[in-house]
């Protein structure tokens, strides 16, 4: 028996179809931190009865808060762009949804994740692979699930592009039922710093990277690296944020060319396979939409250092770099601050 993770989005409930025909399956849907969880449970529950297969609700907001919720605000409360997707699929999809789908009799779970899977039996390990629809890829999202998760997960949409599955979910009159498609993260509705309102934070300076002092900012949780707009300032060209300074307050600007770094620092390494380890010589994606970049990987005393072939743009303390070997995931770790060595502008 297989559990699929519905959302209530065209992804999750054509995998369902898929697996129907050759599974015994139920749908398993997660109150998260919907604005109507009521209405989402309606929906998925209209998919289920389309596809005749039965639904479980599970109520995890607590645990979404604790575990997700609260480091994404903490992550800014430390001038760190936090990434909580990421997270969200280690600790609640993969953790605590898939402990439920197994606690209700299933063997795995499955979710609509563009991803592949497949096992290496000269190194006994399962391999998470690119998703063939380069628009729609998702592993980057899924580097930190480790061997015992993957061992337990299905995803039926590695093999399709996602017009092909809008194509045949309208054909089973399934895609009328499903919700838009949704670019944001689930519990952010509008600007992200609204969450902080209640939150008292120290103002500061917005300094240049060579130290010139040319405003105030707010709060170092509502500057992210890369960021332009919203500054309050005019210097008479493009200035962006390229680091935060957390120890002495302030929102460092520079020029466009500040934002390139050919170095990174990471910690809490995770690899998805670590009988094959980390070869010194990789391709790195920095965020979703970046493209993978090669680099040099070497471990030192504080974690492991990322050194491009060439400068990458706005690279984030906060954000995930993970490596790739072709198209297989080798593992991430989150970006470490840094700051840019003072230059005369």
């Amino acid at each position: 028996m297989i559990a699929v993770a519905l959302s209530g989005g065209a992804d999750s409930a054509f995998a369902a179809h898929l697996l129907r025909q050759e599974h015994e399956v139920f749908g398993l849907f997660a109150v998260l931190a919907q604005r109507d969880p009521e209405r989402e449970i309606e929906r998925v529950n209209r998919i289920c009865q389309k596809l005749s297969i039965p639904l479980h609700v599970v109520d995890l907001r607590e645990a979404f808060s604790a575990r997700v919720i609260s480091y994404f605000k903490q992550a800014y409360r430390e001038a760190r762009t936090p990434n909580p997707c990421i997270v969200c699929n280690r600790e609640i999809k993969f953790g605590l949804l898939l402990e439920k789908a197994l606690a209700l009799g299933a063997e795995k779970l499955a979710t609509g994740h563009y991803v592949r899977l497949s096992h290496d039996p000269d190194v006994g390990c399962y391999l998470l692979k690119k998703g063939v629809d380069p628009d729609k890829d998702q592993s980057y999202f899924l580097a930190l699930l480790d061997q015992e998760k993957l061992a337990r997960t299905v995803f039926p949409l590695g093999t399709w592009r996602k017009q092909e599955v809008i194509r045949e979910s309208v054909k089973l009159g399934l895609f009328e039922l499903t919700a838009p498609e949704s670019q944001e993260v689930c519990f952010i509705h509008g600007d992200y710093r609204q969450m902080f309102a209640d939150e008292d934070f120290a103002p500061g300076e917005i300094v240049t990277v060579s130290g010139r002092v040319v405003g105030r900012h707010r709060g170092l949780f509502a500057y992210t690296i890369g960021q332009r707009r919203g500054l309050g300032i005019r210097l008479g060209k493009p200035y962006y944020v390229v680091a935060l300074d957390p120890q002495r307050n302030r929102v460092i600007i520079g020029p466009k060319k500040y934002l390139l770094r050919q170095t990174l620092r990471l910690k809490d390494v995770h690899l998805v396979c670590p009988a094959k380890g980390l070869p010194e010589r990789c391709l790195v994606r920095l965020r979703y939409r970046h493209r993978e970049a090669p680099a040099t990987v070497r471990r030192t005393d504080h974690g492991v250092e990322v050194i491009f072939d060439k400068p990458q743009p706005a690279i984030t303390p906060g954000q995930f770099a993970v490596f790739y070997e072709e198209d297989a995931v080798l593992g991430g770790g989150e970006i470490q601050p840094f700051l840019p060595e003072p230059e005369k502008e």
